[in-house]
């Protein structure tokens, strides 16, 4: 995991909290038996220790973490007693990282003396720098507190002694600790419902693009859970997975701490490569895949523990063994193999058990899942039907497989069934219109996909595709590309016939056709039409590639998925299908009628219906980018927009949110549009002041990149831009290609998160494509120009 020739971070943590400790030692015994005068400064005996220092010994706390590297140092020769310094939180368990604060108790029986001791201990640690979270406490006192707050309960269970009285510090943890095991029912629900409200607001560690390596779910602060749990002894401590995945975890935090020089836990993007290199990575990716890796393991982990609670806490599930399927059945709640069965025997006994247990919405019981793991032999391939059957019976669960398809991964099962799964396992999508990494992206359209299986003529198809349908972005190049090819060899060692081997293979390699042309063509162009049936060649794959692209923008995340594009896809849909049936498609309605009613305004009218904003006015060149510009001009990003012409109308409709705050109002912004429509609007001065006032952004982003699409229209050039979203975009873009003389016939503009991905349909002044080559690059350079 490290260089070879880079110190352990975990033999760095454990000699650091030795230093701690001997200079905590030092400030306490002067603190108790010295006359008072209050030190100056940090240097001399209260200076900041170093991370040099030989280990101290080991010891083993209540949950079966190890307390690397540190010491209970007693009374000592001085005999004090009647206080006790005892160290909490991370001190408290050896991993201070570089920013970790100290949190401290002073336990006292009453002493008169003990505020003198304790401004003797903290003044010199506040002099230091480091940050100190402290309380002086008795025992009766630390009690009543931990029995009341979580946060001290917590830190108390894993106190651990500095100096000065043992005693004092032994009492306080054999209270808290029967306290904790006596009301276990309620501050196990406590412990619990901490747990979930700090998932719901830090989210997923494993998926999440900047996560908070302590708060997220299956951060660093769950295994403590766990450890809380252990000590309640409820459930036994977490294992040696789990403990390999919590000191990762640490190892990330300390580098981080080192690269930013502050206690942070949140790992963000600009600092992933320099806290990849401090553990001897080669990359953020391979940074945030050992990520992932430890987050979905902790989370699993998490979860099992809290299904051991329950069951402990709510008494024993009604026994009994219902039946499932050949050789599983139910017992106790979940779901185990009947007598007689023998995974040794039946290589597809693990598809046949995952599909029982996500048919019946029930886990797998660990032991199970061990069973399976370890003694199932591999598939014979081709596979027999009766596996691939199980597999589609998996898949076709729906949601209820996600959590089966985990356990399995987590047992290392689904790599020895799909080889090809290792090179996707927990791959990373560093782009913020991803939720998942690669993996769980395809259980999860896979389970999304399920719910449209009886719209499509071979639902096992369509289930198979959607967990293959990414496959190819473990390997480089395009990843349609290389996972038409993965995606044929897998379908061939799941004994797929040829023919749907061939559909598969098709349609994991055009998955993204429908939502990209619908987002980036004009539909009303013949030639977008010819070509997306030439690709899609029979209805078959339509409906498959249809039902796939809802699927997968749903499991991609918000920003993939919406109304706006729904509606395009499913039109681009309508009009394939009847060029694939031989008739030609109907001709879609030139305007809605809400449309044809704003058009009856004349000189131009504007709707604005919540995000929505519609405009409708006589066509001229100018008129989109003039729109987009009110609207930047206003704080309002556009996310999408669709502009085209019937007749001699144009039609605008913008998709928009506010930047921040709250938004314009509508009838000021209507009232500005229709300046703008009318001549009456100067909105360059506008946005001019705007970019002045607004600071750089200091993250890098890639440059701009402006494509001339060919062979995309024959009445129209096609200009795709692709750029960091900014204010006024959309404008900029416009403006420069009406100094180059050219109108916009078309649109299609769309923001992917922080991307901007838009098309445009531009002809020059003679109603004709661009074609002199001459022409083309200046346009391209013009544009780019614009975008700097």
């Amino acid at each position: 995991m490290m260089r070879g020739e880079a110190r352990s971070f975990a033999a760095v943590r454990k000699d650091r909290a030795a230093d701690i400790d001997r200079w905590l030692t030092d400030l306490f015994r002067t603190a108790a038996t010295r006359p008072y005068a209050r030190e100056g400064g940090s240097g001399g005996k209260g200076g900041f220790p170093d991370e040099r220092g030989p280990a101290a010994s080991h010891g083993t706390g209540p949950s079966g973490f190890e307390h690397s590297g540190i010491g209970h140092s007693g009374a000592g020769p001085n005999g004090i007693s009647g206080v006790a310094l005892v160290a909490v939180g991370s001190l408290g368990r050896g991993e201070l990282a570089p920013g970790s604060d100290l949190d401290l108790v002073l336990l006292h029986n009453g002493r008169d003396d003990v505020a003198r001791i304790a401004d003797r201990i903290w003044y010199p640690i506040w002099d230091s720098g480091i940050g100190l979270d402290h309380s002086v406490r008795t025992v009766d006192e630390a009690v009543k507190v931990a029995r009341e707050d979580l946060k001290a309960v917590l830190g108390l269970i894993q106190a651990r002694h500095v100096v000065g009285d043992p005693e004092l510090t032994r009492a306080v943890r054999e209270a808290v600790l029967a306290e904790w095991r006596a009301d276990s029912r309620r501050r196990l629900a406590e412990l619990r419902a901490s747990a979930d409200k700090r998932a719901e607001s830090g989210g997923e560690l494993a998926f999440l693009l900047e996560p908070d390596l302590k708060d997220a779910r299956g951060g660093l602060r769950d295994v403590q859970a766990m450890q809380a749990v252990a000590a309640a002894w409820v459930a036994s401590a977490p294992g040696p997975r789990v403990r390999e995945a919590y000191e990762l975890l640490l190892d990330i935090r300390h580098g981080l701490h080192l690269v930013t020089a502050r206690g942070t836990d949140r790992l963000v993007l600009q600092e992933q490569d320099a806290v990849a290199g401090t553990l001897g990575l080669l990359d953020a990716e391979a940074l945030m895949r050992r990520l992932a890796e430890a987050g979905r393991t902790v989370s699993h982990a998490f979860d099992a523990t809290w299904r051991t609670v329950d069951r402990l806490l709510t008494g024993p599930a009604p026994r009994g063994r219902r039946p499932l399927a050949d050789g599983v059945v139910e017992h106790g709640g979940e779901v185990v193999l009947a007598r007689g069965a023998n995974p040794r025997t039946d290589p597809t006994l693990v598809l046949r058990a995952a599909a029982a247990a996500a048919e019946a919405g029930l886990p797998l019981a660990p032991a199970t899942v061990s069973a399976l793991a370890a003694q199932s032999p591999p598939l014979s391939v081709p596979w027999p039907p009766e596996a691939r059957g199980a597999l589609v019976a998996l898949l076709g669960a729906g949601r209820a497989a996600v959590p089966v398809w985990e356990e399995l991964d987590q047992a290392g099962v689904l790599v020895k069934l799909i080889p090809d799964w290792e090179r996707v396992r927990h791959r990373p999508q560093r782009n913020p219109v991803h939720r998942y990494t690669v993996d769980r992206h395809l259980i999860e359209t896979a389970a999304g996909a399920a719910a449209f299986t009886r719209e499509v003529s071979r639902p096992d198809l369509l289930l198979i595709s959607a967990l293959l349908h990414d496959v190819g972005k473990g390997w480089p190049g395009d990843h349609s590309t290389t996972g038409e090819i993965v995606a044929r060899d897998i379908g061939t060692r799941m004994g797929l016939p040829p023919a749907d081997v061939e559909i598969l293979a098709t349609v994991v390699r055009h998955h993204l056709l429908l939502p990209e042309t619908a987002t980036r063509r004009d539909l009303d162009d013949p030639v977008t039409i010819s070509r997306v049936a030439d690709a899609v060649g029979s209805r078959e794959v339509l409906e498959l590639l249809s039902a796939l692209a809802v699927a997968d923008g749903n499991a991609t995340g918000p920003a993939a998925w919406n109304s706006w594009k729904a509606s395009l896809v499913s039109d681009l849909v309508r009009r394939v299908r009847s060029v694939l049936s031989g008739t030609p498609p109907a001709p879609a309605p030139a305007l809605s009628p809400e449309q044809a009613a704003l058009a009856r305004h004349g000189g131009g009218a504007v709707r604005v219906n919540g995000s929505a904003v519609t405009v409708v006015a006589p066509d001229r060149p100018g008129l989109l980018w003039r729109a987009a510009g009110v609207l930047a001009a206003h704080r309002m990003a556009v996310r999408s927009a669709s502009a085209a012409s019937a007749g001699s109308t144009a039609v605008i409709e913008f998709v928009v949110v506010p930047e921040y705050g709250t938004p314009p109002d509508p009838a000021t912004l209507e009232a500005d549009l229709r300046l703008v429509l009318a001549g009456r609007l100067d909105i360059e001065q506008r946005l001019a002041r705007r970019a002045r006032s607004m600071r750089p952004s200091r993250v890098p982003v890639a440059p701009p990149r402006v494509t001339l699409v060919d062979d995309a229209s024959l009445t129209a050039s096609v200009v795709e831009v692709r750029a960091h979203d900014r204010p006024g975009l959309l404008w900029r873009i416009g403006r420069a290609f009406g100094e180059c003389g050219l109108d916009v016939r078309a649109a299609r503009v769309e923001t992917l998160g922080a991307e901007a991905v838009d098309v445009f349909y531009v002809a020059d002044r003679t109603g004709r494509p661009l074609l002199d080559e001459q022409q083309r690059i200046q346009v391209r350079e013009h544009v780019l120009a614009a975008l700097r």
